[in-house]
């Protein structure tokens, strides 16, 4: 437990999160300012720009100078690849509960995502044609795993594991290693057991851009999934057409809606929760009830002294959190529509009712009991999710977005001569009398 003593003053002002209440003369344009799209700023655009085109032009010797300047650790070329006898070492060295708790979360993801499998079918259309579609796994995806402030293990298991899971062969992870050029153990272990089967220690746009065109040490794949950080983010808006991507998950994020049945105390724990991922996280509060609002502030107060992330807590308290006394709970569900959360934890009595409104969160948590920390490392969707407003475009990570999508089509020729009539038409009109003609062959031989 943090010495209460040891905090800083400026911790201490959780007065200072934002309230914004319906009453509040300034509601309408703050609540507005919650109607997000997903876009970086021109100064990421910029600098991200510049490590594509470097990394492109360079390879390995941009990505090690690139390494250095923004992680802060210097590499050899044969010291980016993680080697076995690195994995061996990291399996070893974690403790039993650590390697429980990965299992149990591997289980979980992999049985969830085997169930989301698109499976391969056909038909036959009213001329006869039979059609359908097949899916094959990727050959070779790349998937990146934020280091930052924590060795995120959980990402780890919940993308490679549904790689795997698709049965994807290459599958190739890019995370940072710590300043003494280590990947993390835990982190290690549980790419392993995911599923990796290349692991290399870099990390930022620079690892994105080497994934996507390849450097003279990463052979580059086909499709990058995984959440990052702004340049991240924006790295693989820029590498997209020459890659395929998954979808824009950035810094994380928790948006509650709660009527009057919300437990102060669950609810103070999930902002907190969210808030303790530090830098650009974002955890918000919608409610029509102000008894409940006050009391959630109270409970946020107390329930931070306990916690040690002090350094990480208090700017997003200060700065990214917000508690919202709504007109209505109908207006709620607008503003969370607007705003497009990650993770939406959904606490109301007329549930069945609620729950169908909601069209843009990339999860939700159900009741006073859906901690959103279980579905962080346990539950089994992956929660590699849309944030920033992505939302509005964008699900969250399933295993099907690791297989490639083959349409089949087949004639007799009984089918052709049915459809000759309707593509001749088509042919007339578009000027394409080849296409018709194509077709004539086929029943007029």
């Amino acid at each position: 437990m943090v010495d209460k003593g040891k905090l800083s003053t400026r911790f201490l002002r959780i007065k200072d999160m934002r309230i914004i209440r319906k009453d509040d003369t300034d509601y309408p344009s703050a609540i507005a300012k919650l109607n997000r799209r997903a876009e970086a700023s021109i100064g990421v655009r910029d600098v991200v720009a510049g490590v594509i085109a470097d990394i492109r032009a360079r390879g390995d010797e941009s990505l090690l100078e690139l390494t250095a300047r923004y992680d802060g650790v210097q590499l050899a070329a044969g010291e980016i690849k993680v080697t076995p006898e690195e994995c061996a070492a990291a399996g070893a060295s974690i403790s039993a509960e650590l390697t429980a708790a990965l299992e149990a979360s591997h289980r979980n993801i992999v049985a969830f995502a085997k169930r989301s499998l698109r499976q391969n079918w056909s038909f036959h259309n009213e001329q006869g044609a039979e059609v359908g579609e097949v899916f094959y796994p990727f050959d070779r995806v790349g998937c990146y795993v934020p280091g930052g402030t924590a060795p995120l293990v959980s990402t780890a298991l919940m993308t490679v594991s549904l790689a795997a899971a698709a049965g994807v062969p290459e599958i190739v992870v890019c995370t940072p290693c710590g300043r003494e050029g280590r990947v993390n153990a835990g982190l290690l272990a549980a790419l392993k057991l995911a599923g990796a089967t290349e692991i290399y220690k870099v990390g930022g746009s620079q690892a994105i851009a080497a994934m996507a065109f390849g450097t003279e040490t990463i052979k580059p794949v086909v499709k990058i999934f995984g959440p990052g950080n702004a340049y991240v983010v924006e790295a693989k808006r820029q590498t997209f057409g020459a890659v395929s991507i998954d979808l824009l998950p950035g810094p994380s994020e928790v948006l509650i809606l709660s009527d009057r049945s919300g437990d102060p105390r669950c609810i103070a724990a999930d902002i907190l929760a969210q808030a303790e991922h530090g830098k650009d996280s974002q955890a918000g509060f919608i409610t029509d009830d102000e008894t409940l609002l006050e009391t959630v502030k109270e409970e946020v107060e107390r329930q931070v002294q306990a916690l040690s992330r002090q350094s990480h807590l208090a700017p997003v308290l200060e700065k990214d959190c917000f508690l919202i006394l709504a007109a209505s709970l109908e207006e709620g569900v607008d503003l969370v529509n607007a705003y497009a959360p990650e993770h939406l934890v959904l606490i109301v009595e007329n549930e069945a009712e609620i729950l169908p409104r909601i069209r843009t969160a990339g999860a939700v948590f159900l009741g006073n009991d859906s901690p959103v920390a279980v579905g962080d490392f346990l539950a089994g969707p992956s929660h590699t999710l849309p944030t920033g407003g992505a939302g509005k475009s964008f699900p969250g990570l399933t295993v099907d977005m690791f297989q490639r999508r083959t349409s089949i089509i087949r004639l007799s020729k009984d089918a052709c001569a049915q459809s000759l009539p309707y593509v001749r038409a088509f042919s007339e009109v578009e000027g394409l009398d080849a296409h018709g003609a194509s077709v004539a062959a086929r029943v007029n031989n």
